[in-house]
């Protein structure tokens, strides 16, 4: 690559970091769902302002640069394309990247402690309650994942869902995929663990405000202490930044019933150079930094098999899924 390539390369990317934070603005402050309610008539900067609850002047600098920025068109109104909008704020389609948005931009705000990190070694000792809130706004791309890839690779699951049964997540987050699941499966029950307090607390207001407290019950103990067995034990991103993967995978493979199901579901590292090199590859480069600085980190297919071996569960089927995320599937026999 010439001079001139490589010049143009880095401002592509310091370009790209104000394009996040830009989108950021936009999700956070209602913008874009703003715009996208007013459809083809648009609005002006001072509509958009007053209805947002913003101030036109800070509001017409957004508006300029999320046009230079092709986030939106500014010429007599703002308009948002709807295509776009729904990338953005539409959290039930497997194409959300909203919550990676929020995510990337949260999660910067404790980098600076990262030439520390580097330094010594020494990953960041706590991250405030707003990076796991961000988490699970990345999450919400997850849940739509499930139900529309996941679910759909596995029509014996849903149907032994659609029965009901006992389901199990693991490190369930703020609950999203518990809530979920109670509405689209009303014969289930479902229990979830979570250690972190704030994520539990957002989980309990969650199921409350769903109107589910009778169906979904949260706790915080280890897995290996939960009263089995379950029909369904899943993991929504979590195996990965367990401190022992595989111990806690022993725990739920000994807790799934018989015919049960285990399942994982993940986004991993790539495991070629083409990959790698792909704008999905650079994002997934960035999310396993941050992941790192938090003492984690992201993990090939490699790995996670080598943690069911580990286990002592049988090898796991695979699905690579069209998003991109990697499903783990474990079917205990039925008895006989």
């Amino acid at each position: 690559m010439h001079l001139d390539e490589q010049h143009d390369d880095v401002i592509a990317a310091l370009a790209g970091f104000y394009r996040t934070w830009i989108a950021y603005l936009g999700i956070e402050l209602g913008f874009f769902h703003v715009l996208r309610t007013a459809g083809s008539a648009g609005l002006t900067t001072e509509e958009l302002a007053t209805r947002t609850g913003t101030h036109p002047k800070a509001v017409t600098t957004w508006a300029w640069a999320a046009d230079a920025h092709g986030l939106l068109t500014s010429t007599d109104r703002l308009r948002v394309d709807d295509e776009l909008a729904a990338v953005l704020i539409d959290e039930q389609r497997t194409a959300y990247l909203g919550g990676q948005v929020i995510h990337s931009v949260v999660s910067t705000l404790d980098w600076d402690g990262m030439l520390d990190f580097f330094r010594t070694g020494a990953p960041i000792r706590s991250r405030p309650d707003r990076y796991r809130a961000a988490i699970e706004r990345v999450t919400r791309q997850d849940v739509a994942v499930f139900f529309a890839e996941a679910l759909a690779a596995l029509p014996d699951l849903v149907a032994s869902l659609s029965h009901g049964g006992r389901v199990l997540d693991v490190h369930c987050g703020g609950g999203r995929w518990l809530v979920a699941m109670a509405q689209r499966f009303p014969n289930l029950g479902l229990i979830g663990i979570e250690d972190e307090p704030d994520s539990r607390a957002r989980a309990l207001q969650l199921i409350e405000d769903a109107g589910l407290a009778e169906r979904i019950h949260i706790d915080s103990i280890s897995i290996h202490d939960i009263a089995g067995p379950f029909d369904t034990i899943y993991y929504q991103y979590a195996l990965h930044a367990l401190a022992d993967p595989a111990d806690s995978l022993r725990g739920a493979w000994a807790a799934v019933a018989p015919g049960g199901w285990l399942l994982v579901l993940d986004w991993l590292l790539p495991t070629d150079d083409d990959e790698l090199h792909s704008i999905h590859g650079e994002l997934i480069a960035g999310v396993h930094l941050d992941e790192v600085f938090s003492g984690a980190g992201l993990h090939d297919v490699d790995a996670y098999r080598g943690w069911f071996r580990d286990a002592n569960t049988p090898d796991p089927t695979v699905i690579e899924l069209p998003s991109g995320a990697t499903l783990f599937v474990l079917q205990r026999p039925p008895t006989a």
